[in-house]
């Protein structure tokens, strides 16, 4: 098994951030780890996104996530946990996820009320 490697704090960028959030499934998947504020398996996002996304393709927007900063994984048996890296991003560029995750969830509650 591959190593899961995570960027230390001082080499998160605001490019890589808004790389990875700029995908609609990886800033739900995001927005949903964020405000649950502990570790989660991925295979409780399969239950929580209204699409069909495969195992494969779900790892992949994890993998994007965690070498933006955004994320920590944890290999737990089979399973991988996942959870917020909110408060390193924070100390890094202030605001930024507030103002994105913001922009996201205010999009999502117009295109959901339509």
């Amino acid at each position: 098994m591959r190593p899961l490697v995570h960027p230390p704090a001082e080499d998160i960028t605001a490019q890589g951030i808004l790389h990875a959030l700029a995908d609609p499934v990886r800033a739900a998947i995001f927005a949903s780890l964020a405000a649950a504020g502990q570790a989660s398996p991925c295979c409780q996002f399969l239950q929580l996104m209204d699409r069909n996304i495969p195992k494969s393709t779900l790892s992949q927007h994890f993998r994007v996530l965690r070498e933006a900063g955004l994320v920590r994984s944890e290999r737990r048996g089979v399973e991988v946990h996942n959870s917020s890296r909110c408060q390193d991003v924070e100390q890094r560029f202030p605001g930024l996820l507030l103002a994105i995750i913001g922009a996201y969830q205010q999009q999502w509650r117009q295109g959901a009320g339509t």
